[in-house]
């Protein structure tokens, strides 16, 4: 009986460790996704500086990537970490503030946007709160419809915010992603891109 009791104990105490230990892990990578995450035009960041009322701001990233602090002025932002973001201010701010404390927080994604078109039942923009492939996206998007061209499905994806930069064309077989025969062309979507269903 002081066997069973002892085991039960150990086992509820292991039970609390193995799930501290997974909601430790998932914050971690929750951090760790914040910190990579590349800005784009159309997110929201709040910037603050410790102890400094006057140097906090909640920005909006413009069409053309850039944002605009005081005493920093107009930096780029698209493309770039919070992190990143954080270390840029600092610096600029260190002409004016004895050893800047800046914190960066992004607090809208609603820029990571990608579009689907065509013979789709819902066409329109895709907000990506994750990593999307393309069959999810047509999947947001409702699924093709009957008079949809599946094996004739293009992204038309652009290098950058630039003038100059160029666009490619992804094609992609619906039928094989249907399959699972061929997932190459299964592709992690980036910011931008549009799905074009023929």
């Amino acid at each position: 009986m002081i066997i069973g009791y002892l085991t039960r104990k150990l086992s509820s105490k292991l039970r609390i460790v193995f799930v501290t230990a997974v909601v430790a892990s998932l914050g971690l990578l929750q951090i760790a996704a914040a910190d990579s995450y590349k800005l784009n035009p159309g997110d929201e960041v709040e910037i603050s500086v410790w102890n400094e009322e006057n140097l906090q701001k909640t920005i909006t990233v413009l069409p053309d990537g850039m944002i605009s602090f005081p005493l920093v002025g107009h930096l780029q932002a698209a493309g770039k970490s919070a992190s990143e973001i954080e270390i840029t201010i600092a610096a600029k701010l260190n002409a004016y503030i004895a050893d800047p404390e800046v914190n960066v927080t992004v607090t809208s994604t609603r820029g990571n946007v990608i579009f689907v078109v065509g013979k789709v039942l819902k066409p329109g923009p895709i907000v990506m709160i994750q990593s999307t492939t393309v069959m999810q996206a047509l999947a947001m998007a409702g699924g093709l419809n009957e008079f949809a061209s599946a094996n004739s499905i293009k992204i038309i994806r652009r290098s950058g915010l630039e003038d100059d930069s160029t666009e490619t064309l992804l094609k992609i077989r619906y039928s094989d992603l249907e399959k699972g025969n061929d997932l190459a062309s299964n592709h992690i979507l980036n910011y931008g891109d549009v799905i074009v269903v023929p």
